[in-house]
């Protein structure tokens, strides 16, 4: 084994999504149709949000927010994919793996707060009706989103400068389809305890933290709406709460997985399986729990759509 003096790499090289070449093109091709449901998903719901007047709430603020950052979140990742497996060229600069790096922790950071600040959002709505448009202001509402993208941008830089001071002389062949801290780990020859437990503590305070307060949340909701007496009302109630739940479980649980297991157990089948998860499948979803499933959004697509047809 080389020792830690070593230089490390001037690029990497990513292995893609399976072993088996052909795998790796039907892969890529359904994370194309993944990443197209996404864009067009998410761009639809911005759209939609800026051009109707009625949508010009906290709610559909945050919904902005999380359009934005699923749109961008995705974008650090999926292109890279299509492009290693169409070029022959695998490799990826020391810089642009640093880069890439940094904005999916810095995405994903934020995209954990904001959906916290939803659930808090809702919870004030349904919990504490009377008093939301003074709760849940224009001004304080700007100023939950800024503390949401500074903060995670600031821990993302963090976490980058450290991983990216470790020296990659192990090898320069990344088991996984873009850079990630655990596989950047794996290959790194010198101790990583520190840079774990840095990761294990941004874990535990941004995505345990944001987990725990959704669930706080939405079981403020939940006893909120057993009191209501209608049945249809209900239903409906429980519907929302669970299928926001479903998909916030899935996103959280993925990443929680994947960052807080020690380096040892570290699989790169298992994780590239996790990854797809958060990466990918999470932002294709989250407009359509979200979003397409209100009633308001709804009818202001079919507005948007109608007036375009007339014109």
């Amino acid at each position: 084994m080389e020792n830690s003096t070593q230089t490390s790499f001037k690029k990497f090289i990513l292995l893609g999504l399976s072993n088996v070449p052909g795998l790796q093109v039907v892969f890529s091709f359904m994370f194309l149709l993944m990443y197209i449901v996404t864009l067009s998903g998410n761009f639809i719901l911005i759209i939609v949000v800026q051009f109707n007047t009625r949508l010009q709430t906290p709610m559909y603020l945050f919904l902005t927010n999380l359009a934005i950052i699923d749109i961008c979140f995705s974008s650090t990742v999926v292109p890279k994919i299509l492009l290693n497996t169409l070029s022959r060229d695998k490799s990826i600069s020391f810089f642009g793996c640093a880069a890439q790096l940094y904005f999916h922790l810095a995405l994903g950071g934020t995209e954990c707060l904001i959906l916290a600040v939803m659930a808090y959002d809702r919870y004030t709505a349904i919990c504490k009706p009377l008093q939301y448009n003074i709760l849940m202001d224009k001004k304080f509402c700007l100023y939950l989103i800024g503390g949401c993208w500074i903060v995670s941008f600031f821990n993302a830089f963090l976490l980058t400068l450290y991983t990216f001071q470790l020296p990659f002389c192990k090898s320069n062949r990344i088991i996984h389809f873009f850079c990630e801290m655990p596989p950047l780990f794996h290959i790194s020859c010198k101790d990583t305890w520190f840079n774990e437990l840095a990761k294990y503590i941004s874990v535990g305070l941004l995505v345990l933290g944001s987990f725990l307060m959704i669930l706080a949340s939405y079981l403020c909701i939940t006893i909120s709406i057993l009191k209501i007496h209608s049945i249809k009302k209900l239903q409906k109630a429980l519907s929302t709460c669970a299928s926001h739940l479903t998909v916030v479980s899935l996103y959280y649980g993925a990443i929680m997985f994947m960052h807080f297991r020690p380096l040892h157990a570290y699989s790169p089948e298992q994780d590239r399986v996790v990854t797809i998860l958060y990466t990918v499948v999470t932002p294709m979803l989250n407009p359509i729990i979200y979003s397409m499933r209100n009633k308001d959004v709804k009818k202001a697509i079919k507005g948007t759509i109608c007036s375009k047809v007339n014109h």
